[in-house]
This record gives structure tokens, sequence and C-alpha cells, in this order.
């Protein structure tokens, strides 16, 4: 049985440590205001962009001058994962459940024969992806330092991307990060960046597209810019919804270990009483016996 003085260490540590887990639940909670309106302010735009992709996209399938970005390099054999996950950890299953989809796609691309690369965002995907497919990972994009996601961080991955791209290192890319849904859902999701995925439309819905905008110059030279700058921008999205979807998971992970952290708390006060009534009973019981003796 554990002496007194073991169980008072034992409850001040916890307490300290609910203390801490505590402010690292407050200090989520603000950051997950801020997180998670940029995420929803940015899915108008990138839903908008694919929109505007796939109406101009509809009058170029089959052309012999469609962009790459668009058609692919007309092979299926060598994948980019881009996996982006967190800097830091305390955020309960959020960079696991991201890892966990990732490695479900690179069994099943390895088990039909294609060779697959991985570019990781992040140092937590890293650390857990090394440990099994080590030899697989080509670079490294930490964002540690990185006080507030802006589009200038997903314009030096996509620039990096299409530069791999441009080199004939891979033929299809995917991204990968955790769609924010609340504090308790975070969906991890994979996105294909390249070729571009761009939604089947209605024929109404395309020619509301192009009736209600005139594109100039033609359509060939806009897709030209917008499929680089709508990878970039839907990097920048899934940036926003990994930081509002990391603060929502460590937020709930604080919140249980808190409250972890209360239930232990009254459990060794409850040993401390019951050691110290013992302890008192068994020296009245002495002093009783010594009395007697006399």
């Amino acid at each position: 049985m554990a002496s007194l003085k073991d169980l008072r260490n034992r409850i001040a540590s916890v307490k300290a440590t609910q203390k801490i887990t505590k402010a690292m639940q407050m200090v989520a909670a603000a950051k997950l205001r801020r997180a998670q309106t940029a995420a929803e302010a940015a899915r108008p735009y990138a839903e908008r962009m694919e929109q505007v992709l796939a109406g101009l996209a509809g009058s170029l399938r089959g052309a012999e001058d469609a962009s790459p970005l668009m058609v692919g390099t007309g092979r299926d054999d060598v994948h980019l994962l881009v996996v982006c996950t967190s800097e830091r950890g305390l955020c309960g299953g959020f960079n696991s459940q991201i890892v966990r989809l990732v490695r479900e796609r690179v069994t099943r691309l390895q088990a039909d024969g294609k060779t697959v690369k991985i570019l990781c965002v992040g140092r937590k995907g890293y650390d857990q992806l090394r440990r099994i497919y080590g030899s697989l990972i080509i670079d490294t994009i930490t964002l540690r330092d990185v006080k507030q996601v802006g589009f200038v961080n997903a314009q030096a991955i996509g620039e990096r991307i299409l530069a791999l791209f441009a080199a004939g290192e891979f033929d299809v890319c995917t991204l990968f990060y955790s769609e924010f849904r609340s504090v308790i859902s975070q969906v991890p999701t994979g996105q294909q960046l390249i070729p571009a995925h761009i939604p089947e439309v209605e024929e109404d819905i395309a020619a509301g597209v192009l009736a209600t905008y005139e594109f100039e110059p033609e359509e060939g030279e806009i897709l030209a810019d917008l499929l680089p700058r709508n990878i970039m921008v839907q990097i920048f999205r899934a940036l926003l919804e990994n930081a509002a979807s990391e603060q929502g998971a460590r937020m709930s992970a604080m919140d249980n270990a808190t409250r972890n952290a209360g239930e232990m708390i009254d459990k060794l006060t409850l040993d401390y009483n019951r050691t110290r009534q013992a302890q008192i009973t068994k020296e009245l019981i002495e002093i009783i016996s010594g009395a007697e003796a006399l």
C-alpha cells in the first residue's frame, strides 16, 4: 500500500496536470473560433473555383492541346501522396486518422503494382509514416514557425508539387487532410489534385456558368492559369480545414483529459483518506493496548 506521502505527491502531480490540460483546452477553444471561421470562409471560393473549371473544361474535353494538369500524363504508374498533418501533438486521434487513410491508400496502390511517393506537410505525419514507409518519403515541409496559415504557405507547397510534376516525378497527385465538421467530428479526406478533379456538371449549369461570364482570352489560356491556381487554392483550403480540425480535436482531447484527471484526483483522495484513517485507528489501538498493559 502506498504511503501517505506518496499519495499526497501523486495528488499534487495530477492536479498540476489537470491545470495544464484545462489551460490547453481554453487556448484551443479560443483558436478554434478563428480557425473555424477561416475554414468556412474558404469553402465557397474553392467550390466556386471548381464550378468555373468544370464549365470551362467541358468545352475542352478530348482536345489534343488540353493542359496536362487537367488530363494527366496518360499514365497511372506513379502516385504522389501529399499528407497534411499537424506540427504538434496532444490532439487526440487527429493525426492518426489521416495517417490511417494514407496507409490504406498506399497498401491498395502497392497491391496494384503502382509506385508510391509521399510528401509530408507537418512533422507528426512524418513521424508516424517514416516507421513503415520511410523509403517512400521524398520530402517534408514543416510549418512549425507559422503562427497563422496564409495563402503564401499553400503557394509554396503548390509550387513544389508543380515542380515535381513538370520534372515527370509522378502521374497522379492526391492530397490528404481532415475536413472539419464539428468539435467532435473531423473527417479524413483524400482529394485528387493532378489530374484536376473536375466534377461532372449538368449541361444547363455549365451553360449558365459560361453565359454569366465572358471569358477573355480563350478558355484554354484561362485554364492554363486557373489550374495551377486551383491546386494552391485547394491546398490552402486543406490547410485551413486541418487547422480547425486540429484545434477541435485538441479541445475535445484536453476536455477528456481534464475530466479523467478529476476522476483520478477523487479516487486518490479517497485512497488517501482511507489510508490515513487506517493509520489513525492503528495508532489508537496501540495507545489503548499500552494503557491497558500498565
